[in-house]
């Protein structure tokens, strides 16, 4: 990351934009690519899920606080990971989840869950995949894109990120993934017959996306360490990604969860102008691997978001600072229970303006320790018999 003095202050989106495409920026930037919402939010504001999935201002409103509010450059308006998935046909299942509080302190422990596609999965085989001739008017996805209009207008000066699932993601969905897994090793043309089929669904909405107004798109495609090899995205992702970064008329993130140091390299060959990476990669050791390619993340979610403290958040910040990460973020989306405190310590910590609890005297870096934890782990596991795919 370059950082540079300016003859005055940037705006969120220049700072973003800056950072993405290498150049020089006023200050640490920080802008998540994915989900940012949280129930005291939802509280606030009086909308919840699932309207605010698939009604354009609920989403643009719950959306653009952490722009307005908690001080981050940008503004991602697509919460879930099933909105392509349900435009594609599948049957998607909301629960019915009440809203929870802690009786003591008033504290929200649970609200609106997120949704997942119901089983049974609509494809079995590639010669069922059908892309809808009104795919981006379908609820699902014209709610995106319409709510990436509305902020686009309103906040001229914040960086739009737009979002979507890329076709091993939605293979996952519309196929089930065990069964779209087990075909890496049983049928691997089935699996690329997949992929192919699915690319054009990612373009086209990732395009729409932007011709609304997005400054870049977050495509999601979850080929982590912990379900493939390195050398399966190597051998089957990597191809397909190559084929639809050129496609896509904005810089394009790729958002991959879990255990990736060693796909890195490859991730960077893909045409990608960044990666947003996960926890499970120590942020020292990710940018050792990937030099000069940019890197978004990796503040822990489950680990200090959710249940650390505010002081915490800052360690853990300062250090992924410190490691050369370009853009500062949540490792994935949120989970809506994170406090507004924690969230908002993000952005302060990463531009040195955080002020810490006198009375918090043993923060730590939780990010760490977890990871420390998951060696320890990881190498007793070793010593068993493996099967990767």
């Amino acid at each position: 990351m370059s950082t540079t003095a300016a003859p005055g202050p940037m705006t969120g989106r220049e700072r973003f934009m800056n950072a993405l495409l290498g150049a020089p920026v006023d200050q640490t930037p920080v802008a998540s690519p994915t989900s940012l919402a949280t129930y005291e939010e939802m509280r606030r504001l009086g909308v919840e899920w699932p309207a605010a999935h698939y009604e354009a201002e609920p989403i643009a409103l719950l959306a653009e606080r952490s722009y307005t509010t908690h001080g981050y450059d940008s503004i991602m308006p697509y919460f879930s990971i099933i909105l392509g998935a349900g435009a594609l046909g599948a049957e998607i299942e909301w629960g019915k989840d009440p809203w929870e509080f802690d009786k003591s302190t008033g504290k929200i422990i649970s609200g609106p869950r997120m949704p997942a596609v119901q089983p049974p999965n609509p494809w079995k085989t590639p010669d069922d995949i059908v892309i809808p001739n009104d795919f981006l008017e379908r609820r699902d996805t014209k709610a995106v894109i319409d709510a990436v209009k509305i902020l686009r207008e309103r906040h001229p000066e914040a960086a739009v990120v737009g979002k979507v699932m890329g076709p091993w993601t939605l293979s996952y969905h519309m196929f089930g993934p065990q069964e779209f897994l087990i075909n890496v090793i049983l049928d691997p043309d089935y699996v690329h017959a997949c992929l192919e089929r699915l690319m054009p669904a990612s373009i086209a909405f990732a395009n729409a996306q932007i011709e609304a107004g997005a400054d870049a798109i977050c495509l999601a495609d979850h080929s982590t360490g912990d379900l493939v090899r390195a050398e399966t995205y190597r051998d089957f992702l990597m191809p397909v990604h190559q084929t639809i970064t050129p496609q896509i008329d904005a810089p394009v993130i790729l958002h991959c969860c879990g255990k990736t140091l060693d796909r890195m390299q490859y991730i960077k060959d893909a045409g990608f102008e960044a990666f947003h990476f996960a926890t499970e990669n120590d942020p020292h050791e990710a940018k050792a691997v990937v030099g000069d390619f940019k890197l978004v993340g990796n503040v822990s979610n489950f680990v200090t978001l959710l249940i650390g403290r505010p002081e915490d958040v800052a360690v853990e910040v300062e250090d992924i600072v410190s490691a050369g990460v370009d853009i500062i973020a949540p490792e994935c989306a949120i989970p809506p229970q994170v406090t507004n405190a924690n969230l908002a310590a993000v952005p302060a910590a990463a531009r040195g303006a955080f002020e810490p609890d006198a009375s918090v005297t043993d923060a730590k870096n939780l990010a760490d320790e977890y990871r420390a934890q998951v060696a320890q782990q990881s190498a007793a596991a070793s010593a068993g018999p493996a099967l990767s795919l």
